[in-house]
């Protein structure tokens, strides 16, 4: 146990080198440079915009419009003069929306006939700020529109509700999993439910990636320095070899993937408290449809996330063998990143449960496919599916487990390498 505990220790301290830490505190820096510049943008998006507005109307309801525009945060430049002159002076100002309300709109409004409002957005540019300007100006369209049909009904119909005759339909909405019935919005649930799984794949594939090229170089290098022939004659066995590189890995692995997660949670923080109120109107139906997690269920979680490393150190550890120098190690990463990314996707995109049975064999056939959809099958009951994934992935990590000490015990392990012209493996 001591022998192995300073193989451990002495992967380790090969993993954390110097190229490591400086990718790491460079990403970091790369964050938080993107998120100040994102939550800069949401400021100035939140914060009172100019636009131009030409009332040739001058009417009440005109001058109610402006008002209302106003209150929505927006600091008004009236202009005045024919329309086309109007439209080139924002053309060649710093404004970026021009909003039109043209003659005779008033009266039109007064008589119930359609009047139109016109809105010039000029594009210079991409940013939230700009398009925030025009979604609000139709929000507030949209509400004039129904306080004016709500007058005109009242005239029009002054025993009925306005309301009830523009809504004559009322809907409500129950969701429905397995015995559990809750009233609510489907949509809000599915969206919360997409918008705390949606990190999850994140950390799988990124654990995946970085511990399985630390793997892959790690033994190339140690091929190409001829420092795997001395480790070899030390006297531990293979087995504590393969492990220790495989445990160190996944530390090291887990430690980057940590430090990215924090990054990229800075980076894009902005959305958190938006998040957080979506989540707090929901989390009551959740738990009434019992599709909120307790601690086994993360114990299981946990269990299938852990499994799925472990292959994917395995397959990375053989990988590693085949591998000739460092340069050739860069590239063999390629068909594990290839089997994350297919597995990633669908998850975002895709129900398991729904595809036709050779889709789903094919993808369930991928070993890192399984945490993919392990959180959903906890939350709907799919238990069937998800032991019988987290069994597939212990069977075939032992598998590998059982090939990579066998490639270990012989002397396989410093002959072996990938031939890509001749597509083949030579021993």
């Amino acid at each position: 146990m001591k022998n192995f505990s300073h193989l451990l220790i002495k992967e380790i301290k090969e993993l954390i080198n110097k190229q490591l830490v400086i990718s790491l505190v460079f990403i970091l820096i790369i964050f938080n440079f993107i998120g100040g510049i994102s939550k800069t943008e949401m400021k100035k998006a939140m914060a009172k915009q100019k636009i131009a507005v030409l009332d040739l109307d001058k009417s009440e309801i005109s001058r109610n419009i402006i008002g209302a525009l106003n209150l929505a945060n927006f600091i008004i430049e009236e202009k005045t003069g024919e329309k086309d002159k109007v439209i080139n002076e924002v053309r060649h100002s710093d404004l970026d929306l021009l909003v039109v309300i043209p003659a005779g709109f008033g009266q039109e409004v007064t008589n119930f006939h359609p009047g139109e409002v016109e809105t010039y957005s000029f594009l210079r540019g991409i940013s939230m700020s700009g398009s925030r300007k025009s979604e609000i100006v139709k929000a507030l369209l949209q509400t004039t529109n129904d306080f004016l049909s709500n007058e005109y009904l009242k005239k029009k119909l002054p025993e009925m509700d306005p309301k009830l005759v523009k809504a004559p339909i009322k809907s409500r909405e129950f969701i429905v999993v397995k015995d559990r019935t809750a009233e609510g919005s489907s949509s809000a649930v599915i969206g919360s439910l997409y918008a705390q799984s949606f990190i999850l794949p994140v950390i799988l594939m990124m654990i995946i990636m970085y511990s399985s090229q630390m793997v892959i170089t790690a033994i190339a290098m140690e091929k190409q320095n001829k420092t795997l022939e001395t480790l070899l004659t030390v006297p531990i066995s293979r087995t504590a070899v393969v492990l220790a590189k495989m445990l160190a890995a996944g530390i090291v692995g887990l430690l980057s993937a940590a430090i990215y997660l924090y990054g990229f949670r800075n980076a894009f923080s902005f959305s958190s408290g938006d998040l957080a109120k979506v989540m707090s109107g929901v989390t009551p139906i959740l738990k009434q449809l019992g599709l909120v997690l307790n601690t086994p269920d993360y114990v299981i979680f946990g269990l299938s996330l852990f499994l799925t490393i472990l292959v994917a150190l395995s397959l990375a550890t053989v990988l590693g063998v085949l591998a000739e120098d460092y340069r050739t190690a860069q590239s063999l990463n390629v068909p594990l990143v290839f089997l994350v990314l297919v597995p990633y996707f669908i998850s975002l995109f895709a129900d398991i449960n729904t595809m036709s049975l050779p889709a789903k064999i094919l993808v369930l056939a991928i070993p890192f496919s399984h945490p993919f959809f392990a959180m959903q099958n906890i939350m709907f009951g799919h238990l069937k599916l998800l032991w019988a994934g987290i069994g597939y992935n212990f069977l075939f990590m032992l598998m590998m487990l059982y090939w990579t000490v066998k490639i270990f015990s012989t002397d396989r392990v410093l002959t072996m390498k990938l031939k890509w012209g001749k597509k083949r493996v030579v021993i």
